[in-house]
Order: structure tokens, then sequence, then C-alpha cells
């Protein structure tokens, strides 16, 4: 097992510890490839409905899924952070390490949020192996999302009571 030595924020002392079983052993015993499908798009632009429809068709095939809802995510893991810049960023960036660990485990992760930024989903691309990351973009007419406003953001926006809405 090889030991890995990295300056982890603040600390020197944190190590990656390697195990005995492979990414490539995983992935044999799954009988797949572990891989990231990034689905980012408006809000009410069918991210988390393409998202569990891709995870059951799927899983139909006998293919392991996980879909990494950005709303659910919000909800445990990632509950400690607000809607400022930062938090959003951060917020992607915590969402791209878990989703990586999923891939790593040879799991197909289906990850589902608003992430406006490239910046933001390069940095989640650059952590994993060419090929391992899918973008899909989904490419709705903002009228469209607001006709639907699952979550009413758009009518609070319009109304004034929310601001920097990220769609």
């Amino acid at each position: 097992m090889a030991l890995k030595i990295s300056t982890v924020g603040n600390s020197t002392n944190i190590k990656w510890h390697s195990c005995s079983v492979s990414k490539l052993e995983r992935q044999e015993l799954l009988q797949q490839k572990g891989c990231v499908i990034w689905i980012t798009g408006l809000s009410g632009s069918g991210k988390s409905t393409l998202a569990c429809a891709l995870s059951r068709s799927l899983h139909s095939r006998g293919k392991l899924t996980y879909v990494l809802d950005g709303d659910n995510v919000r909800h445990g893991l990632n509950s400690d952070l607000s809607f400022k810049a930062e938090d959003r960023a951060e917020n992607i960036r915590r969402i791209g390490e878990v989703a990586k660990l999923f891939a790593d485990a040879g799991v197909i992760c289906i990850a589902s949020l608003i992430s406006p930024y490239r910046r933001d989903r390069e940095a989640c691309r650059a952590i994993l192996p060419e090929g391992d990351f899918i973008e899909v973009f989904m490419d709705v007419p903002l009228q469209v999302c607001e006709a639907r406003d699952p979550k009413g953001l758009y009518k609070l926006a319009r109304a004034g009571k929310i601001k920097g809405i990220c769609a």
C-alpha cells in the first residue's frame, strides 16, 4: 500500500492511504467502468428528472448508479453552506469530490445540480481521469423553467424576495 503525503488545508500531516484493492479490480467486480455524468442547467430545466430516469434505465441494464442531487446533498453533507458565491463554489467542489469517490469505486455517478460556472465544472473534471467526466447541459429556455418553477424560486425572484438567483 502506497502512502501519499500532501498538504491539505493548513495541515501537513494528512496522508492518503491507498488500498490493495485497485480501481480496476472494483470495475471488474461490477463489470462496469465508473464515471461521472454531470447534469447542469437552470432550476426547473429537468436535471433531477433526467438523472433519475437515466439511473433507472442503467439499473434495468444491470449497471450500478448513484444520483447525487444538488438539493439532496445540501440536506446533509453541504447543510453548512449558504448560497453566497464562495459557498456555491464549495458545494460544487464537495460534490465533485464525492462523485470522484463513487467513480473510483466503479459506480456510475450521476451528479445533478445547478453549476453555472465553467471554472467549477472544469475543476471537477480535472480530478478525474480523461473521459470519466461527461457533462450534460439541459438547454431549456428560461420561460419554460419559470413556468415549471418547482421550488418557487422564479416567483420569489420576480417578487423581489430573493436576489442573485442562479436559476
